[in-house]
């Protein structure tokens, strides 16, 4: 009897460090699609603090939209996916002004695309491309740097859709 309480506690304690907070500032980024960690309706949304938390990274890099080596710094996209328990393979990123772009998820878990929160350590604001640029490793590998990555790369991001 011991024994079962003991795994009882251990899975509800597990299913509930998997739950998502709600945001507690201005919401940055929605989620949606087959997610399963929803944390406002059927969506994962998140504030600035919360995608700051997740596994990140920063990269100086050279880009066709900045002048010399810039540094981006945000969390990983495969992050975002995980905290929202994310399943499908392509992304619909899209930006304020409704542009969009496809993104395959294999983009998010084989290479280390970021969302930048940060450019050059100040927070991107919506005139500098912000709240959210997905940013490829072009710091990591050259062989990013084309046209098929370039438009991929998404700025003013808000929102995406998991899709099968």
């Amino acid at each position: 009897m011991r024994f079962l309480t003991l795994i009882a506690s251990s899975l509800l304690f597990a299913s509930s460090a998997l739950a998502l907070d709600a945001p507690k500032g201005p919401v940055i980024l929605t989620v949606k699609g087959t997610l399963a960690h929803a944390n406002v309706g059927a969506t994962a949304q998140f504030d600035l603090e919360m995608l700051e938390k997740l596994d990140g990274r920063t990269g100086k890099m050279k880009t066709p939209w900045t002048e010399g080596e810039t540094s981006f710094s945000g969390p990983l996209l495969r992050a975002i996916l995980n905290a929202a328990g994310a399943t499908g393979s392509k992304l619909q990123v899209k930006a304020l002004n409704d542009y969009f772009a496809e993104v395959p998820v294999e983009d998010a878990e084989k290479l280390d695309t970021i969302l930048a929160t940060r450019q050059n350590g100040k927070v991107m604001s919506i005139r500098e491309k912000g709240p959210l640029f997905l940013i490829y490793p072009f710091d990591k590998d050259p062989a990013l740097y084309n046209e098929k990555y370039f438009s991929r790369s998404v700025w003013q991001i808000k929102e995406i859709e998991v899709k099968p």
